[in-house]
């Protein structure tokens, strides 16, 4: 998920990607990338998918042509949800209305999670699907909304705690769902900072704006594994995952080094943005140098999905019961931002499928 604030970009030249070619192919190729829904110019950035009734969410940044935020998808078709108000752009009324969804999360509960969040006006919304009406909002009025940027997020029922990115504040926020009152964890920490040298070079080219301002971020794509054990994260610019056990993020009483020291190093992996657990605990990550869906075994091995020049920053995963991986191309470096003006964009954005693998 990586629609990125101005204010956490920062001014340092990367250099070097990690290859696909250190994937280990253990595993039997996907039959391939199967269109789910087309949207025009509308850039689809969030994805989620009921694990009990098979419904697909996708969200989208308020950027013109602007539409909605946040849709169902029925037969190929966008459903503003959870209904055509909360849809309707009103800047000035962000308790009643969607400013920029950026990241969603389907959890086992039955209940779809929404971050709204753009430049420090962020809330994260709970919507019951049974019956389409929202539980409850979370405003984190104890963040410093200057300096944070809260990008996806995990929801652990269990603990009664949600596990967010911000790579803002180059660390990750841990929501009370009960109290509503949020902890910055792992700040500046190596697994939440971006690697000092490591640029983004796709479709052949550094990804940096016109004043060659390279794209950076710091600790952004999340997973959380069904059984809520184990929580993964990692950078933009960096080419190693992450992961901590959630009891450790749960622990109040640890120190910043003592909760420095729980992080496990897991794979080296290259330039990912978005991430999900699957049921096995497999955890299927973007490569997008090489147009490349991966995942990562509970044990530490890289294998490769699927490999297709239709994945052009692939975004944002959610997970079926039909066996099927969902994700989103948000094409973020095709933008004119970061092409001298010109919209590299390959219309329409899509919403692709890809079936999981069988082991």
């Amino acid at each position: 998920m990586n629609t990125i604030p101005k204010n956490i970009w920062l001014s340092i030249v990367f250099i070097g990607v990690t290859s696909i070619a250190t994937a280990q192919q253990n595993n039997s190729p996907s039959e391939g990338l199967i269109e789910v829904a087309a949207f025009g110019k509308n850039q689809p950035i969030g994805v989620a998918v009921a694990p009990s009734s098979n419904r697909l969410f996708v969200s989208f940044p308020h950027k013109e042509p602007f539409l909605y935020g946040l849709t169902e998808i029925v037969r190929g078709k966008r459903i503003p949800f959870p209904n055509a108000a909360w849809n309707k752009f009103v800047p000035d009324a962000p308790d009643k209305h969607f400013v920029s969804v950026q990241d969603l999360y389907a959890d086992d509960r039955n209940c779809l999670w929404v971050l709204d969040s753009r430049q420090g006006k962020f809330k994260l919304l709970q919507i019951d699907l049974s019956d389409n009406k929202i539980k409850r909002i979370y405003t984190f009025d104890d963040l410093p909304k200057e300096k944070s940027a809260l990008n996806d997020v995990c929801v652990d029922n269990d603990k009664k705690l949600a596990y967010l990115s911000d790579p803002g504040q180059h660390a990750i926020v841990v929501l009370d769902l009960t109290t509503a009152k949020s902890r910055v964890v792992l700040q500046d920490d190596v697994s939440t900072l971006a690697t000092p040298g490591l640029k983004l070079h796709l479709d052949g080219k550094d990804v940096e704006d016109a004043n060659g301002m390279p794209f950076v971020s710091n600790v952004n794509g999340v997973a959380l594994t069904k059984d809520n054990k184990y929580f993964y994260f990692r950078a933009i610019n960096q080419n190693k995952l992450y992961r901590i056990e959630t009891r450790f993020l749960a622990d109040e009483t640890l120190n910043a080094a003592d909760l420095s020291a729980k992080v496990e190093m897991v794979a080296v992996t290259g330039i990912c943005h978005g991430m999900v657990a699957d049921d096995k605990g497999n955890i299927y990550l973007s490569n997008s140098p090489n147009h490349a869906i991966q995942y990562v075994t509970p044990e530490g091995k890289v294998n490769i999905l699927v490999q297709d020049s239709r994945l052009l920053w692939p975004d944002s995963f959610g997970i079926g019961n039909d066996g099927y991986l969902y994700v989103s191309c948000a094409q973020i470096h095709r933008g004119p931002n970061f092409n001298n003006g010109v919209d590299m964009v390959e219309y329409p954005y899509r919403v692709y499928k890809v079936k999981l693998p069988k082991e």
